[in-house]
């Protein structure tokens, strides 16, 4: 299995996998991997949870047409092929103990692909907040609030019961994420320029970042093809910008999206836990680059149920390759290459 002396070896025809050349028991591996909206990561773990090879590509989230299976096969082929090399491993022959996988936008839709693509004894494919929780906590009951594009909150209890709140998509949800404090910012700005609501510096930091001409022009532009809900909300630090030179009505969109977000973390907490219970909260996401909405989304936090929140301790593909451990049997915790919390 492996192209390094120092680890498992290529398997010879009608060699037994549970053995190299030599009759030794080959050591028993685990695969991690955070599929996101903008990038894939892999990770691959020996039985004591030291990280033997970090892979990175573009996202694999969409799997709807032909283009885009062909797309999700190589962004995460090519993931496990560059963890692969770093460790030592052929991915034609290596065979995983434990895999686990997280991805954006549900987990159903890419079990059968993920599953052709990936050898493994045991599988968990599963969604990002399952696994983003994990690492966020290294394993440990608790919450994870997310506010990217989107916005959701996910928990774990004690006895392995889950719960969540929000992720209803642009739509009908998503309240707190990045794109929805852009649409927030344009409401605003839309209703300064026909007359009807507060002046702010909203309009004309939004019109000079897209280079539109009016606040009808921006408008149109936002529901243009060219800019789909990712490039909209990464318009959300202008807001930030705003509130932090003084625009009242930034502050308060700021604010107002903190508030969301603990509610909920309030609901999932209710689900999972007793009142006397104190479990982190950790918090993931650029939406809470802003101070305004951190800070607020902590004392909304403390307020309402008694928790303190908490950066993560690690990444989500470290989340799933301790929950490959863990679905492998070994107690052990991921250690050695970088864990950071992206």
């Amino acid at each position: 299995m492996c192209l390094l002396s120092a680890g498992p070896t290529l398997l010879r025809e009608g060699q037994d996998p549970g053995l190299n050349g030599n009759g030794l028991a080959l050591p028993r591996l685990y695969l991690g991997v955070d599929g996101g909206q903008s990038s894939t990561t892999a990770l691959i773990a020996d039985d004591t949870g030291a990280v033997l090879g970090r892979g990175c590509g573009g996202p694999c989230n969409h799997v709807t047409g032909a283009e885009a299976v062909e797309k999700f096969n190589r962004v995460l082929g090519g993931c496990l092929e560059e963890a692969c090399a770093q460790a030592g491993l052929d991915t034609k022959t290596v065979r995983f103990e434990a895999a686990c996988l997280g991805f954006s936008g549900g987990a159903e839709d890419k079990r059968a692909l993920a599953e052709l693509l990936i050898a493994s004894e045991h599988y968990a494919i599963t969604h990002d907040a399952e696994i983003a929780l994990m690492g966020a906590t290294a394993g440990e009951p608790g919450i994870i609030v997310i506010a990217g594009t989107g916005s959701m909150a996910f928990g774990r209890n004690a006895n392995g019961e889950t719960a969540r709140a929000g992720g209803w998509g642009y739509i009908y949800g998503d309240e707190g994420g990045a794109f929805d404090i852009v649409r927030q910012a344009l409401r605003a700005a839309l209703r300064a320029d026909e007359g009807w609501g507060p002046t702010t510096s909203l309009l004309r930091m939004l019109l000079q970042a897209t280079g539109a001409q009016s606040a009808n022009a921006l408008l149109h532009r936002f529901y243009a093809p060219e800019y789909p809900r990712s490039r909209v909300a990464s318009f959300a630090p202008l807001v930030n910008e705003a509130a932090r030179s003084g625009d009242q009505l930034a502050k308060q969109i700021l604010h107002r999206a903190g508030v969301q977000l603990s509610e909920l973390v309030r609901g999932v907490y209710g689900k999972l836990f007793t009142a006397a219970e104190r479990v982190p909260v950790a918090a993931v996401g650029g939406a809470f680059l802003s101070a305004i909405l951190r800070t607020t989304l902590e004392e909304e936090v403390m307020k309402d149920i008694g928790c303190a929140v908490i950066e993560p301790r690690w990444s989500p593909a470290a989340g799933a390759v301790l929950q490959a451990l863990r679905l492998g049997g070994s107690d052990n915790l991921p250690h050695g290459m970088s864990l950071g919390r992206k």
